[in-house]
């Protein structure tokens, strides 16, 4: 598939006990929106039964003057300066779907799953290079439901999400809400196509390090089955 969302990108990053900014790379470093492409591959040993692994890999670079005083690991970005700046969020999803309810025009089920997230932020200059890089395991439960109004046509509504208490540990909190709502139309038996809407939603806090991610936007796909 292809998927064209509207970025939300917010990451800070504290070194030397200095205090990082709040840089939002749309605003701040003109980032812009671009288009991704997306696997999802769905494995089915049984009729109420699906392994699922997608993956995504996500890129954005810009150049930019900076416009107003940023921090970032410590090093003090003043306005007037040009910045290259870089962000990558792979994110990978590997879980299991059970159907509790299954029927022919339908279906409800739930989703467990772990979602390995990497995502990495640079920022380069004429007088060096900083980065940041947050990476983890994060389980996520959640629900599937699709109805088919039509034998041709398939609706789809699923959800997970996964929040980290705080009381947990004050230096490490993560927040992660998947979102996702399309249509699929079977042209013939192992061919069709997909449009639909999603939403992703990470939000982190490890050692000082935080960011809040946010991806939503509409895609397209084409659909093969074997």
């Amino acid at each position: 598939g292809m998927w064209n969302p509207t970025p939300k990108l917010t990451i800070s990053s504290e070194a030397f006990g200095i205090a990082g900014t709040d840089i939002d790379f749309t605003s701040d470093l003109g980032i812009a929106a671009k288009r991704f492409s997306e696997v999802r591959v769905r494995l089915r040993p049984g009729r109420k039964h699906r392994f699922r692994i997608d993956y995504v890999p996500i890129r954005y670079s810009a150049q930019s003057v900076v416009e107003r005083r940023l921090i970032f690991r410590g090093i003090a970005y003043d306005a007037g300066v040009s910045v290259n700046s870089t962000i990558t969020w792979n994110t990978w999803r590997l879980g299991y779907e059970y159907d509790i309810v299954h029927r022919s025009h339908g279906y409800f089920g739930l989703i467990v799953e772990a979602k390995y997230t990497d995502v990495e932020a640079v920022l380069d200059t004429s007088f060096g290079s900083e980065f940041v890089r947050a990476q983890a395991p994060i389980p996520a439960i959640g629900a599937v439901l699709r109805i088919y109004p039509f034998p041709a046509l398939g609706i789809t509504a699923e959800a997970t999400a996964f929040q980290l208490p705080k009381s947990f540990n004050e230096n490490y909190r993560t927040e992660y809400v998947d979102f996702d709502l399309y249509g699929t139309l079977n042209f013939v038996q192992k061919f069709g196509i997909q449009i639909g809407y999603r939403s992703l939603d990470l939000r982190y806090l490890i050692d000082g390090d935080a960011g809040a991610l946010k991806l939503n936007g509409a895609y397209v796909a084409a659909l093969l089955r074997f």
